[in-house]
């Protein structure tokens, strides 16, 4: 490990000690017609890899812009450990940002762009500063070319290291994967996460691709219309989202209406569409009281399908008079619908792991799913919150 990168390591192991970290305190960012981020508390710790999700127009970039000091909030602060950069210039913030185009210059080499901040404050040490960053983003090889003869991944990897050779207590990500092609993309997202374990640095990370925030980030907020709707762990939003807008949008959900029976202990039961079915309490996000309309909400790779009658290797209730509606083989999954006598189609993946045969289009089914796999979210809330429309038909 290099020296450089142990002194990160101490600093941030410091920061931890002393309660730093990036705190927003009621950051709100009004504009003539709107408000962009309303009233913003946010407490990201010093050394995590942090991850703003949203769809465009939610906040998220402005938020990233305040933290940067490339706009200015209209109200609330941004701390720093124990200082106040709400109204610091940019360039005097301990902050870099990289950004979706990486702003690379074209006229010099790849040594001198990672070195260019320090040349600028007349360092003495640029030589061996940028050789551990070439290291660290694995381009040592590529250290003289320009950036056009780079790849896309190079390029981007070129973009970290002159970021992180300044040594920021803070690296803004602002859509750094959106020019890249989808294969790209992806093995981009494990080198990011690599170097950013390597320097223990804290990285927020701004994006609207929900695998790309799982993928990479500690910690994810999905935001919606300036507001954090839910914040935590990548597993832990998309097993038990708490509002439908998390559910629609990060990944994929089964939302059925329903109706509360009552609570017993460890369970709430719910009266769906004529089937009571049981969902943990600690998964039931609304007032559970019996007569209270709620979405009994389920991920279509958590519903099993079987022939009718055939026994379901879960401990649920079967819900009988399903008709396959529709059939995608995707390779590694098939993904059906499923017309519920209600009417409504449930989504189902199957992994084709080719102990079972294909269902096909007109076969009746049963449906059911293990209960501790559901959750239970209000139903005054929006069932389409969060869907992507762009992938509709129109």
């Amino acid at each position: 490990m290099s020296q450089a990168v142990e002194a990160r390591e101490a600093d941030a192991s410091d920061d931890r000690g002393t309660g730093g970290g990036l705190h927003l305190r009621s950051l709100t960012k009004e504009f003539a017609s709107f408000t962009a981020v309303k009233s913003l508390d946010l407490d990201i710790p010093s050394g995590s890899f942090f991850a703003l999700l949203g769809p465009s127009g939610c906040g998220k970039t402005t938020t990233l812009r305040m933290v940067a000091g490339l706009e200015t909030p209209t109200s609330g602060t941004i701390t720093l450990g124990d200082r106040d950069i709400t109204w610091e210039k940019p360039y005097r913030r301990p902050v870099n940002t990289v950004f979706q185009n990486y702003a690379l210059f074209p006229h010099l080499d790849i040594f001198e762009n990672i070195a260019f901040g320090l040349r600028r404050r007349k360092r003495s040490d640029v030589k061996p500063a940028v050789e551990q960053m070439l290291a660290l983003v694995e381009l040592e090889s590529q250290a003289r070319k320009k950036p056009a003869q780079l790849s896309g991944g190079q390029q981007q990897r070129v973009a970290l290291a002159r970021a992180l050779i300044n040594n920021p207590e803070v690296l803004l990500l602002d859509e750094p994967l959106g020019a890249l092609d989808l294969k790209l993309r992806r093995s981009m997202q494990i080198e990011i996460k690599r170097i950013q374990t390597e320097v223990g640095l804290t990285f927020v990370h701004v994006t609207h691709d929900q695998e790309e925030a799982m993928t990479m980030a500690d910690t994810v907020a999905v935001m919606n219309a300036g507001v954090i709707e839910q914040m935590g762990a990548p597993a832990e939003l998309y097993e038990n989202p708490r509002t439908t807008f998390v559910a629609n949008f990060l990944g994929q959900s089964n939302l059925i209406e329903g109706t509360v029976v009552g609570r017993e202990g460890d369970v709430v039961t719910v009266d769906m569409q004529g089937t009571v079915v049981s969902v943990p309490t600690a998964r039931a996000h609304l007032e559970t009281t019996a007569g209270h309309r709620a979405w009994v909400g389920i991920r279509p790779e958590k519903v099993l399908i079987a022939e009718v009658g055939e026994v379901i290797d879960a401990p649920g209730n079967s819900i009988p008079g399903g008709v396959i509606s529709d059939v995608s083989f995707v390779g590694v999954s098939t993904q059906y619908l499923v017309r519920m006598p209600w009417g409504q189609e449930l989504q189902v993946f199957e992994q084709n792991t080719g102990r079972r045969r294909l269902f096909r289009t007109g076969e009746s089914v049963d449906v059911s799913w293990r209960p501790d796999y559901a959750f239970l979210l209000d139903h005054e809330q929006d069932a389409s919150a969060g869907i992507d429309r762009s992938d509709l038909p129109s």
